[in-house]
């Protein structure tokens, strides 16, 4: 029986740099972004399993029983790696939980990750729980900056911890625990295939860099965390503009076959951007200086200006650029663009009135505007008593 209240976060990505030549064999550089999302763990009533998921309007609650014997249809025991979530599983789970074949919205796909996340790691591990989790983000869902993730790190490392398959590194008095390498690894498998129920077909890069932190190198499917990287303070903009990957990363791909010898220096200019900009991050903690910032503001404008050949630009991420570069700093897109969100660099010597200024000259054009930090630390363990009042108001809602 779970018997404390405590709360688990991860933090969201932003990709630095790489964004579409990473689909081409490319060098990318994904960074963990310090807006997070946040999970409330607490005993719940006796046989019974709820959850709250305030943001995509989701409260619902089920028997353990029940979930037991629906356990027995979508997990078998004894498979000791995690089983892929399938076809029949999902629809086994679809129809208990009354979600239409299809459906996609994210309150459906919430509900359908947090049951399968639920009964496959219990049949690995132990019993169905009775506890109640509640989940609060500071991130947008829908803008590429690894919401789903991010919830699917949360959920895993709480029903595995609930569960008894990782330890409860949270001593008593203690605010922050993190989980070993060996426990977060874990972590990290389970919360993909939390990601697979959600995308079909993840890179895996949004669950790594929420279980990991800080910064990871992506390239031909390899993921490597990078050793020690600097948190840097960042504006990060949704222009609100929606887009459609699919449509953006097909532009991309027709523009190389109809110009390549023009097209392929372009993505190796790109690669080679990632991989200097890993260097100067890399080279940064031990002794960060000016012009390490001057270099990673030049990435940031000659990336910018690649990304706007390849075709995913977009007049609001224009305008986000001029703005912010009206008040001398430097902004890129991040993700797939044709709107979406950019990022703005702030370095340690950035007036606090020019950001003010920058920030209220963005919320005018209508995109909506947040300060924060990349180079977050990964999926973290919480006293509740030792999260911020916004986030315990938050968390506060059941």
């Amino acid at each position: 029986m779970w018997a404390r209240e405590l709360a688990v976060s991860a933090p969201g990505k932003v990709i630095l740099h790489g964004e579409h030549a990473v689909v081409l064999g490319k060098v990318a550089l994904a960074v963990a972004l310090d807006l997070r999302t946040f999970l409330r763990l607490r005993p719940g009533a006796e046989g019974r399993l709820s959850v709250c998921l305030p943001g995509v309007g989701v409260r619902r609650s089920w028997d353990t029983p029940c979930l037991r014997a629906l356990r027995g249809r979508i997990a078998g025991k004894g498979r000791g790696k995690e089983p892929l979530p399938g076809r029949k599983q999902l629809d086994a789970l679809r129809e208990f939980a009354g979600i239409a074949a299809g459906a996609s919205a994210p309150e459906s796909l919430a509900t359908l990750a947090f049951l399968y996340m639920c009964l496959a790691i219990s049949a690995q591990y132990g019993d169905v729980p009775s506890v109640d989790i509640l989940v609060w983000s500071e991130l947008p869902t829908g803008a590429g900056l690894g919401s789903s993730a991010a919830y699917a790190v949360c959920l895993a490392a709480a029903l595995l911890m609930v569960c008894g398959a990782i330890s409860c590194p949270l001593q008593e008095g203690e605010s922050t625990a993190r989980w070993t390498e060996e426990e977060l690894a874990l972590i990290n498998s389970w919360a993909f295939q939390g990601e697979r129920v959600i995308h079909g077909n993840p890179s895996g890069v949004d669950n790594a860099v929420g279980t990991w932190g800080g910064a990871l190198r992506y390239q031909a499917g390899k993921i490597t965390p990078l050793k020690r990287v600097p948190m840097l303070r960042i504006l990060l903009t949704n222009t609100k503009v929606p887009r459609s990957t699919k449509v953006l990363v097909a532009g991309v791909k027709e523009k190389i076959l109809k110009f390549p010898a023009i097209m392929n220096p372009v993505l190796d200019s790109i690669d080679a951007i990632s991989q200097e900009c890993q260097s100067v991050l890399e080279a940064m903690p031990a002794n960060p200086s000016p012009e390490h910032y001057l270099v990673l503001e030049e990435f940031f404008d000659i990336n910018q200006h690649h990304l706007n050949v390849l075709g995913v630009g977009h007049p609001s991420l224009d305008r986000l650029c001029q703005v912010t570069a009206s008040h001398g700093l430097h902004s890129k897109l991040t993700g797939a663009g044709g709107g979406g969100c950019g990022i703005t660099l702030l370095p340690p010597d950035t007036s606090p009135l020019a950001v003010e200024a920058a920030k209220q000259d963005l919320c005018a054009c209508g995109f909506e505007c947040w300060e924060t930090k990349i180079g977050a630390p990964g999926v973290t363990l919480h006293s509740c008593s030792s999260l911020n009042t916004q986030v315990l108001h938050a968390l506060a809602q059941s």
